[in-house]
């Protein structure tokens, strides 16, 4: 019985709305924005005697968040289906063998995405009035997540060999100049795994700069299922549904 009660506490303040989750899930917030940002100047940080502390630290809060997420599933097969689940057993990875698996050291960028995805944004921008800017958002979490693991597999792969940050900052020019189809081709990719890398990289960011365009300029719509034909995209200030005409009750904090 305690320990249902556990569970049930543990998977409000995962998952919940209320202003206790909220808090929760902000220490969350921070403490990946931290972790995130030991990823980002890891590469600098590898002479100094503490890293190896440091890493092992990160890796012993990650496998608790997975056991946690574990526990409070409500259907186990899901969890362990998330892409997000298999994303962060495999920065373990990185975490626990730094030398072994470093080539996959780039996935670290998908803990900004997870901050995204929790209900912290939604509520948030409900609270200050600014709901209209949570897709707005979300579409541009996707777009800097793909922009670091984009940057962090071209220099894993193509740039690691070259002293001090200049590898890290050719890779973060070429993936932009890509991403953007500017193509200054100063700097390119070397053979055929450099072709196709710079393909994939412009077929999959110029979707993402399209997704966050038209979030930016399409009206705002809120989701809400009509209880009559399901549809989920609707009005702000809807009264029926536009596909079936019945009539909605889109719940409103008046703000």
């Amino acid at each position: 019985m305690r320990r249902d009660k556990l569970r049930q506490t543990l998977r409000q303040l995962y998952t919940g709305e209320s202003r206790a989750a909220i808090r929760y899930q902000a220490v969350l917030a921070c403490i990946d924005l931290a972790i995130i940002a030991f990823f980002v100047f890891g590469p600098y940080l590898r002479a100094g005697s503490s890293y190896l502390f440091l890493d092992y630290l990160i890796a012993a809060w990650i496998a608790g968040e997975l056991l946690i997420q574990a526990v409070i599933a409500r259907r186990p097969r899901e969890w362990l289906l998330r892409p997000m689940t298999w994303v962060d057993m495999v920065i373990l990875g990185t975490l626990l063998f730094p030398n072994l698996l470093y080539s996959f050291a780039f996935l670290r960028a998908m803990r900004i995405w997870a901050i995204g995805q929790s209900p912290l944004l939604k509520v948030g921008l409900r609270k200050i009035g600014q709901s209209e800017l949570n897709d707005v958002i979300r579409a541009s979490i996707n777009v800097v997540v793909f922009l670091f693991m984009a940057t962090g597999f071209i220099y894993t792969f193509f740039f690691y060999r070259q002293d001090g940050t200049a590898g890290f900052v050719d890779a973060l020019y070429f993936t932009v100049a890509t991403v953007t189809t500017t193509g200054f081709g100063d700097i390119t990719l070397p053979g055929t795994s450099g072709k196709l890398t710079a393909i994939v990289t412009m077929i999959i960011g110029i979707s993402l700069f399209v997704r966050l365009a038209q979030a930016v300029v399409r009206p705002y719509k809120v989701t809400f299922a009509c209880p009559k034909c399901g549809l989920n995209r609707h009005d702000a200030d809807a009264v029926h549904c536009k596909a079936c005409g019945h009539i909605l009750n889109i719940p409103d904090d008046g703000l």
